[in-house]
């Protein structure tokens, strides 16, 4: 079955005309006469939606009227799951190819009607005025030989005196049209899944990877799978994840803590031992332990007091950051200067 259907098509690529391409895609074009829909290229190639989203939105475009296209209907018709099929939606009702809004029916149901668009770019741009509709040629008057050969018979308009000409007003002039609002600009709230994501941490490293250092971190990548039999690493990735453990031991981190942080809770089965493990390493990085000058508290602040003082004149005590005499003596003093 395979071969016929292979030499079929080499038969009727032999038949192509002109220069065929020396690599990529040809195409082989059968004009359809029934059962096909039309696809525009703005959405076949439409460079912000996944292939799943463009996908559902060709087979959206070719069922007939009413059919329902929720995520449990398209998932019931279709192979893929609910989840890609929701994703997939989400993107077109982003790019504007499909909005779902509820509705209350005269029965007093609410329903949710899904309407779909193939060209959402052209209900941003304005519209033409609309021509009249023209009539298929099944509805237009036909007519018949016998019409076409009576004559027509006007009848004689009796003569009427010439009326006298009026002025003529002028023409009114043209309204102009009301301006027409710019479209709001389309802002996205949720990037979309085939937007790039940001860059992975690097691997930690340790300010100097002493020979120590890395002879503790390979014992202990290599013993991993003694403990956790799926988190057998090869010795070339060994290597690449000996720095992110030196930098936890760096830390004051025990190799029994490592151990069990790396492998605690870890999925069935782990298919890249290597990269969750290499994941845990980074994201998972304890900080570095406190000096000791750290964990001093601070002195407590106290208001200063002030000393006390014993007067020189009447040995009477006062408060006074430095030795001397008290306000009466000073006073005293004062006066007598000013008597004399």
């Amino acid at each position: 079955m395979d071969t016929s259907q292979n030499t079929a098509l080499l038969r009727a690529l032999t038949e192509l005309p002109g220069p065929l391409p020396a690599r990529g895609v040809i195409h082989v074009v059968i004009r359809h006469t029934d059962r096909f829909t039309v696809v525009g290229n703005d959405l076949a190639q439409h460079p912000g939606l996944s292939t799943a989203a463009v996908c559902f939105a060709v087979r959206i475009q070719s069922l007939p009227q009413g059919t329902e296209v929720g995520i449990k209907a398209l998932a019931a018709r279709f192979p893929e799951g609910e989840k890609l099929i929701a994703a997939a939606l989400r993107e077109l009702e982003a790019h504007g190819y499909l909005q779902r809004a509820r509705t209350r029916l005269p029965n007093g149901r609410i329903v949710t009607r899904t309407v779909f668009c193939n060209q959402p770019a052209a209900l941003l741009r304005p519209r033409a005025a609309a021509a009249p509709p023209q009539l298929p040629p099944a509805a237009r008057p036909i007519t018949t030989h016998a019409q076409a050969s009576e004559p027509t018979v006007k009848p004689e308009a009796s003569p009427e005196p010439d009326p006298q000409p009026e002025p003529t007003p002028d023409p009114p002039a043209p309204l102009a049209a009301p301006p027409q609002a710019a479209a709001p600009p389309f802002v996205r709230l949720v990037p979309p899944p085939t937007a790039p994501k940001p860059p992975r941490p690097p691997l930690p490293r340790p300010r100097e990877l002493t020979p120590e250092l890395e002879r503790i971190s390979t014992a202990l990548l290599s013993d991993l799978r003694h403990h956790a039999p799926q988190f057998t690493l090869s010795e070339e990735h060994v290597r690449e994840l000996v720095p992110g453990v030196a930098a936890w031991l760096e830390r004051d981190a025990h190799p029994d803590t490592i151990r069990h942080t790396l492998t605690i809770n870890a999925p069935e089965p782990v298919n890249y031992p290597y990269q969750f493990v290499k994941h845990r390493l980074t994201v998972l990085l304890p900080p570095p332990l406190p000096g000791a000058h750290d964990l001093t508290p601070p002195p407590a602040r106290r208001n200063p007091v002030t000393p006390f003082q014993t007067c020189d004149g009447c040995e009477r005590a006062f408060r006074a950051p430095t030795p001397g005499h008290c306000r009466d003596c000073r006073n005293e003093v004062a006066y007598a200067q000013a008597a004399a």
